[in-house]
């Protein structure tokens, strides 16, 4: 029988409560299962399937067989009890990527109702390796699981991701695969995965892959695509251009974008110029290798294409305008893969957007899908590679010169990002020399939080980049600044594996500039991506050093933030030991260590700190089963909070009040406690923590045997949960 809803002497209370402490107000079990039946969740995400990928282009020849092999095997593989594996091979640039699109756009569309997921590589990798975990966030997010429901960890993505997709026929298009594990980790439980590579991967066809090869165009096929484009052209002409371009897509594409902005000339004049090399040098002095190219017959192997390629693009930006010239040098300078107009502007381009139209216009640029403000172009990578090649012959100095304000943008646009998300919290690093309206071009990068943090993932690559040419340039300050505000997207985001990579970066700036303060902070950083990827052992040899590092001179704060990982470490390894006496003597050295971040906080004092640490304090209590004593340190923390307007605090603070109240016995009052948890964290969109709460109310009306409470937690955390992108899992099949 339950005992919700009365005081000691079965007096039934009010029915209304607010936060629970010594004299809490406790309803009854009817009104508090309508109670959780009237929390507002947020309204699902629109029940649209996600149509990512390139688009396909409206001229498109001859490639029937390709298309009719691609669109075989697909459907073939697709009508199949497990998900099948497409590999279309072939040199850069060849059109790979837009064989795919064409057969998703003309067939293959209709084989795969619930939606289609992309993803370029080259994007995520570095050092040769891909970040597949930041990869599968992206989809869990394309298939609207809330950023509050993804975990860190690869293993765990994985696992969210079949799950959510257990039930649904995807297509999942991959571009630049390098290695056949990319393709395993990606592949959808049900559907079809079509990855574009360079390379044939023999263990993939092992496998069951069936193998695309994509071809440059031979010379009936070029000459048809040219005579689409350009109506008066003779086949002999045709037939010229197509052979000066080895007959790939990419480079007569931009060669004709480029010739129809100059009607003066005609097909034969440019032919005639093009092979004598007269468009082949710049302002810059930067030599053209279309003579080479023709002179050694272009070839058709990858050498010779992409002799030829670098042949057509060196005399495309000779002949484009001074100011998207210099714009596209700039671009093949940048470490990153995308670019915004406000970077642009910052690293000294001159009327951006003429260039970029330009650009665009010849299709060396293109325009990138984000969910951020601003407007993000890339080159493709066969143009990349050209723009990175010509950057090399520019002069050192107005090279790092670039590089300089590259660093300096991203290093102030960042500080303001972290603001935004982690609001006021102890950093070292000064405020950013200029504000958010003096970055930007037009408008602002980010406005709020939310944006803030968009910002981040979409920059995500190239503030990667950044530090390591912050560090390759020796600017060791501008370094740790980036991995401080850094955090703001590592822990928001649960980016682990970037954050280990910046902050070992970081150490290693601090070390250059002796500053152990930065030292212990990135040391720190690493130690808690390393613990939430449950490296405890890694995580306690940085927190190991940075120990070492601190003394008198040293703010306190950095010695609480020490002691704080700790006995986080301290807690997970509690809650792993076998022994109940154990994991009480785990329990009890959290605690201490807890303390003394607690004192650190209160010497300077940091409000927030204070409050933080109280709640650790509390948890370490609840675990080591001191129940009394951990609701003291509770109710201090909250009037801290609320004195201090750290409401963010509160839903954490009750949701261990309940646990403590819960452990001594008092059920009543722990379900009023969960409420005020489910309340709070309802009115403050934090839609983990209130999953945790409806999930601890769901246990604790169990407890209690009451059925109705127990009936309205679950409906409405499964109502939760469908609102954050979360599918119950498929029905077991016959």
């Amino acid at each position: 029988m339950s005992s919700l809803g009365t005081d000691g002497g079965g007096t039934a209370r009010d029915a209304a409560y607010n936060t629970v402490s010594g004299d809490a107000v406790i309803v009854g079990p009817v009104l508090m299962a309508q109670h959780i039946e009237g929390i507002r969740l947020p309204a699902p995400p629109p029940d649209v399937p996600p149509r990512q990928g390139p688009l396909p282009s409206r001229v498109f020849v001859n490639r029937t067989q390709e298309l009719a092999d691609l669109r075989d095997a697909a459907l073939s593989l697709a009508a199949g009890p497990e998900p099948g594996v497409v590999l279309v091979v072939g040199v850069g640039g060849v059109g790979k990527t837009q064989l795919v699109a064409q057969a998703v756009r003309r067939e293959l569309h209709r084989s795969f109702p619930d939606g289609r997921l992309h993803v370029d590589l080259a994007d995520h990798r570095r050092d040769g390796a891909v970040d597949l975990a930041a990869v599968l966030g992206e989809f869990l997010r394309a298939l609207r699981v809330h950023p509050d429901y993804l975990p860190g960890g690869l293993a765990e993505r994985t696992a969210l991701f079949r799950s959510v997709a257990a039930t649904l026929r995807l297509l999942v298009t991959v571009d630049d695969v390098q290695h056949a594990p990319e393709v395993r980790a990606l592949m959808p439980p049900r559907g079809l995965l079509a990855a574009t590579g360079r390379r044939v991967l023999p263990s993939l066809l092992m496998d069951g892959a069936v193998l695309i090869d994509v071809a440059p165009l031979d010379e009936a096929a070029g000459t048809e695509l040219v005579r689409r484009w350009h109506a008066g052209a003779d086949e002999g002409t045709a037939a010229d251009v197509v052979r000066l371009c080895a007959g790939h897509p990419l480079a007569l594409r931009a060669a004709l974008e480029w010739l129809a902005a100059r009607p003066q000339l005609t097909l034969d004049d440019v032919v005639r110029d093009l092979t004598a090399g007269r468009y082949g040098a710049g302002e810059d002095g930067l030599p053209g290798a279309m003579a080479v190219a023709v002179g050694a017959g272009g070839g058709t192997g990858e050498e010779g294409v992409g002799e030829a390629v670098d042949a057509v693009l060196d005399s495309v930006v000779a002949g484009v305008a001074a100011h998207t010239r210099h714009l596209y040098d700039l671009l093949g300078v940048l470490p990153g893969t995308t670019a915004t107009a406000d970077l642009l502007t910052a690293v000294g381009a001159t009327r951006v957007d003429e260039g970029l139209g330009e650009l665009l216009s010849c299709r060396l640029a293109v325009l990138v899908e984000s969910l951020d403000r601003p407007s993000r172009y890339r080159l493709h990578d066969v143009v990349l590679a050209h723009a990175r090649r010509r950057a090399r012959m520019l002069p050192e100095e107005r090279r790092r010169s670039v590089l300089r304000r590259v660093v300096n943008f991203y290093a102030d646009a960042a500080a303001h990002g972290d603001q935004l998300v982690l609001g006021d919290r102890f950093r070292i690093q000064p405020p950013p020399d200029r504000t958010l309206g003096e970055l930007a071009v037009r408008g602002a990068l980010f406005t709020g939080r939310a944006e803030a943090l968009e910002w981040f993932d979409a920059e995500r690559p190239n503030l990667r980049a950044a530090v390591r040419v912050a560090a390759d340039e020796g600017r060791h300050e501008e370094v740790w600044r980036l991995c401080e505000s850094l955090w703001a997207l590592y822990h928001s985001r649960k980016h682990l594996a970037d954050c280990i990579e910046s902050g070992l970066l970081g150490i290693e700036a601090a070390q250059h500039q002796a500053r152990p303060d930065v030292e212990i902070r990135m040391r720190n950083q690493v130690a808690r991506a390393a613990y939430e990827l449950g490296d405890l052992d890694r995580a306690e040899s940085q927190l190991d050093a940075a120990a070492v590092l601190l003394g008198p001179a040293v703010d306190p704060r950095l010695s609480g933030v020490v002691q704080e990982s700790r006995g986080l470490i301290a807690l997970a390894r509690g809650r792993a030991e076998e022994s109940p006496g154990a994991a009480r003597r785990r329990a009890e050295e959290a605690r201490q260590l807890f303390e003394r971040a607690l004192a650190a906080n209160r010497a300077v004092p940091d409000p927030h700190g204070i409050v933080v640490q109280s709640y650790n304090v509390a948890q370490a209590l609840v675990a080591g089963e001191r129940w009394a004593d951990a609701l003291d340190v509770l109710d201090e923390a909250a009037e801290t909070a609320r004195t201090a307007g750290d409401a963010p605090m509160l839903p954490r603070i009750d949701l261990v009040r309940a646990h403590a109240f819960a452990g001594s016995g008092s059920l009543d009052r722990a379900v009023a406690a969960a409420g005020t948890a489910a309340d709070a964290a309802a009115g403050l969109k934090q839609f983990a923590k209130l999953d945790q709460a409806l999930d601890l109310l769901s246990a604790l009306a169990d407890r209690a045997e009451d059925r109705p409470l127990r009936d309205a937690c679950e409906e409405k955390l499964s109502a939760l949960r469908r609102s954050m992108g979360l599918r119950p899992p498929a029905a077991p099949t016959a």
